[in-house]
């Protein structure tokens, strides 16, 4: 197997080096930890561990009389110390096959285990080096590739003027994309984010990929193109300190942690009130159609054509409907669903065009309560804007897919984006009402698909929690008047049924 290798200096070294390998781990991760008596093995684990869970005060003793310790962190881990094992048979009794599985095991002395360490184990070996350590990670290539990944992430906040910064997860997305909150002593926190390059799949329409299609972003050169100018217009965007448009990382402000929604994550209709009419601001201004990410580096922001809606809606087809009955979609159902959907498409080929941020709702934006106006929305998670139908960033926020919108709640927030489009000048209601109810109908006919894929391709179950609250957005959708003839389409072929998981 191919090898990675890093010096760790001191024991700050080894506790920043858990906090690298503990940003790469995914579950079912088995780390075979490797090393002479005293040569660091414990303290890493400890390092990765405290890092998992976010809190660098915890208690984790060695287990080397109990042999195993769990941990309920960011990811379930699970600490063996194999050391006074009595024979690699003894790991059945001590259920490792089964933890092994789910969670992310450590493993001290794991040449005890035999046969019984999984063959695509991960090896960190610790040698001593002079006063240090080196340390070699060791493991198949795609794992060793999201370890590479790390440590790339270390070596660009060491030569962008933070170097040993502690390192804590933040969030991640439905993409690859992830986010961690970096910290030193005597500055303000910021955020790093990690976004790959986007890797392209397999050709599926026109010999194009589902990514070029939908115009998903491909660079953070997207993230960093509307930030500049969003900020140029006076809206609140992270700020940005440090960038690789090459490798896709960021240095940004932190705006911020407070939720949009209430503890119980209820939404708070005073500030979905304010986001409606922050998008009647972004929307009542002239944007041009690209935008500068760095000199030389230009964004094209791509337009929500109908080729990228139809392809979205299709996730439904290609991955609800399989879901719930169990096959795939017939030609009849396909060629019936592309008919209603091309001719809802029509009625608004006229409708009101202009940035369109794409996935306004309660994770992308920070309350923030010390400030005022606008500047009391920080926008986050806008790269793959467009240009678009205004009423699709309305929808986005008022159906907002992780919270619960009641029927009432969804009238406000819509009611006051209507309010001060009106107030600014002329506003067609009639259109935008068709505008957001097709919109509404395209998006979350879109999030039924993605979230099934997400649990079946992508091993995110999470998402299908969503699933009953997407439904019955789309239902809410599918009563105007204008998509009659969509709904009555989705319930004789039952596209609204409930998903087998």
């Amino acid at each position: 197997m191919a090898a990675i290798e890093r010096f760790l200096a001191d024991e700050q070294a080894t506790s920043r080096f858990g906090q690298d390998v503990a940003a790469a781990l995914r579950p079912g991760d088995v780390v075979a930890l490797k090393g002479d008596l005293g040569g660091g093995k414990t303290a890493l684990a400890r390092a990765i561990i405290r890092s998992l869970a976010g809190d660098e005060t915890l208690d984790v003793p060695s287990p080397t009389f109990t042999q195993v310790q769990s941990y309920e962190t960011r990811l379930p881990v699970v600490h063996f110390d194999l050391y006074r094992l009595g024979s690699p048979s003894d790991l059945d009794e001590l259920g490792f096959a089964e933890e092994a599985a789910e969670a992310v095991t450590l493993v001290e002395w794991p040449e005890r285990a035999g046969a019984r360490l999984p063959s695509d184990a991960i090896e960190i070996a610790l040698e001593h080096r002079g006063e240090g350590r080196l340390a070699r990670i060791s493991a198949p290539e795609a794992a060793l590739t999201r370890f590479r990944r790390s440590l790339e992430a270390r070596d660009f906040l060491d030569r962008s003027g933070w170097q040993h910064a502690h390192r804590v997860y933040l969030a991640g997305d439905a993409s690859a994309r992830s986010y961690e909150t970096v910290s030193l002593s005597g500055r303000e926190s910021a955020v790093l984010m990690n976004s790959p390059p986007l890797v392209l799949g397999p050709p599926v329409r026109g010999g194009k990929a589902y990514a070029e299609i939908a115009h998903t972003a491909r660079t953070v050169s997207a993230f960093v193109a509307i930030d500049r100018l969003l900020h140029g217009a006076g809206f609140a965007v992270p700020e940005i300190h440090a960038a690789d448009l090459e490798r896709g990382l960021l240095i940004i402000e932190n705006l911020g942690a407070a939720s949009f929604t209430a503890p119980d994550g209820a939404p708070i209709a005073e500030r979905y009130a304010a986001a409606a009419e922050l998008l009647a601001a972004i929307h009542q201004r002239r944007w041009p159609g690209e935008a500068e990410a760095a000199p030389g580096v230009t964004h094209v922001i791509p337009p929500f054509d109908r080729p990228a809606m139809l392809i979205e809606v299709d996730l439904l087809l290609d991955w609800y409907v399989p879901a719930t009955k169990g096959r795939e979609a017939s030609a009849e159902e396909r060629a019936g669903f592309a008919g209603v959907w091309n001719a809802a498409l029509d009625r608004i080929a006229g409708c009101e065009t202009t940035l369109m941020l794409r996935d306004m709702q309660a994770p992308n934006i920070i309350w923030r309560d010390d400030r005022d106006g606008f500047d009391r929305l920080g926008l986050i998670d806008f790269q793959d804007a467009l240009i678009g139908p205004s009423a699709y960033d309305v929808a986005s926020l008022a159906m907002d897919a992780r919270v619960t919108m009641p029927e009432n709640i969804e009238r406000q927030t819509v009611e006051a984006y209507v309010q001060a489009r009106s107030r600014a000048g002329a506003f067609d209601r009639n259109a935008f009402n068709l505008a957001y109810a097709t919109m509404a109908a395209q998006r979350n006919s879109k999030v039924l698909g993605i979230f099934v894929r997400l649990h079946r391709r992508d091993g995110k179950p999470a998402y299908l929690k969503h699933l009953p609250r997407i439904r019955s957005y789309l239902g809410r959708a599918l009563a105007h008047p204008a998509l009659a003839a969509m709904r009555d389409f989705y319930e004789r072929h039952g596209f609204l049924a409930e998903v087998s998981v």
